[in-house]
């Protein structure tokens, strides 16, 4: 395990493969195989507790700040963004820009495997990502999503509705 910059909570397991730097990971915390978490010295990530990252996943917060909730559930291979092309030469930012903004998953939401989460997204507490999804705007509290791009499903009932 590569770890550099880690604040890191009581009874928290990271695989030894995972590679994490810049990152404030609370209580209870279990981070899977060959994950990339990272932020910067001006953007620490954070990771609430009770919170799984799945194995082979990307939480990219090196130039925006990326915060995961509490009791957030991250299936295997998804991709979190800050920021959109770092690496794309000028002549194709002209025609796809590079973007660059904050990225929240509210408590106790569960995102599927192979989804993608672009800069700027803010998903709501209780919310539902369906697998291989591409999601590129925010969605309010309580929302099931999916698809490419991602759509509101149904809203999901409120415990005082149950």
């Amino acid at each position: 395990m590569k770890t550099s910059n880690i604040s890191l909570g009581e009874n928290v397991v990271i695989d030894p493969s995972t590679t994490i730097n810049n990152v404030k990971i609370a209580d209870h915390v279990k981070i899977a195989k060959f994950c990339s978490i990272y932020g910067s010295e001006t953007h620490q990530l954070e990771i609430g507790k009770r919170s799984y990252i799945g194995m082979f996943s990307i939480l990219n917060g090196y130039r925006k700040k990326l915060r995961i909730g509490e009791s957030v559930s991250i299936a295997q291979n998804v991709n979190i963004m800050t920021d959109s092309g770092p690496n794309a030469s000028e002549e194709m930012q002209k025609i796809f820009p590079v973007t660059e903004d904050e990225v929240s998953v509210g408590d106790h939401s569960w995102i599927g495997a192979n989804v993608v989460i672009m800069p700027g997204v803010h998903l709501g507490k209780f919310c539902v990502v369906a697998a291989n999804s591409f999601v590129n705007k925010s969605f309010p509290d309580y929302s099931m999503i999916g698809g490419n791009p991602a759509k509101l499903i149904k809203k999901l009932p409120q415990p005082d509705e149950i």
